[in-house]
Parts: C-alpha cells; sequence; structure tokens
C-alpha cells in the first residue's frame, strides 16, 4: 500500500469529506458519513490514551463494532466498542488500530482523522 502524503489527505478531506459543508454541524456529518462508509467494522483497537470521558486505559484492548450515534458526534467522533462484556461510545482519537488489520479503507479514514485531529481542526 502506498502511503498517503499530508496533500492527498488534505485533498481527500477537502474534496470528499467536507465539501460543500458550511457550518460545524454539516462537517461532523461529513466526517460521521465518511467513517461510517469507509471503516470495516468489527476490528480490533487499543485505547493509545486514558480520557475522563471514557473507561478505558492505555494499553487495553477493544472491538470497534460501528460508529456511535450520530447525534453524539457533533464535537468528536465516537465509535461503538465492546470491552469486558459492555458495549459504550467512545472517542475514535482514543484508539489506534490493531498492527494487524490490514484493510485499506480503515487505514486510510483513521490516518484521515487523525490527521484531522492532530492538525488542530475541529468542528
Amino acid at each position: 500500500m502506498a502511503v498517503d502524503t499530508n496533500s492527498d489527505i488534505e485533498e481527500r478531506i477537502d474534496y470528499e469529506i467536507v465539501v460543500d459543508c458550511y457550518d460545524s454541524e454539516e462537517v461532523a456529518m461529513g466526517w460521521y458519513y465518511y467513517l461510517d462508509d469507509h471503516l470495516s467494522f468489527p476490528f480490533v483497537a487499543t485505547c493509545k490514551q486514558a480520557l475522563s470521558v471514557s473507561p478505558l486505559k492505555k494499553g487495553e484492548e477493544v472491538t470497534v463494532t460501528g460508529m456511535g450515534d450520530a447525534d453524539s458526534c457533533s464535537s468528536t467522533m465516537l465509535v461503538q466498542v465492546k470491552w469486558k462484556e459492555r458495549s459504550f461510545s467512545v472517542p475514535l482519537s482514543q484508539l489506534a488500530l490493531d498492527e494487524e488489520n490490514d484493510d485499506e479503507d480503515t487505514l486510510q479514514a483513521i490516518g484521515d482523522w487523525e490527521y484531522w485531529v492532530e492538525s488542530g481542526c475541529s468542528f
């Protein structure tokens, strides 16, 4: 798989994900539907940082089963996880994709989201 350059990612964000978005709600929904369409569920991920809004600790492994409720994704993208026989939503940015995952669409979509978050962008 070829590695995307920053310009590839920025072009995809501008022309696929947030194209024709005029406000923060539309940007959030653009990201929501892009991720929902491109992530192949279920997949395994590891918690890369503890957050006060989540019970996960750094290093814990979860199975990501789907996107969180669309209405709850107005400030960040949430994904539904299974962990210790429980299901709940956590921020996608809290998770790192398992290294064994080789689904190109999933890798690209998570890479796009990480780029967006790490660039300081928000809705």
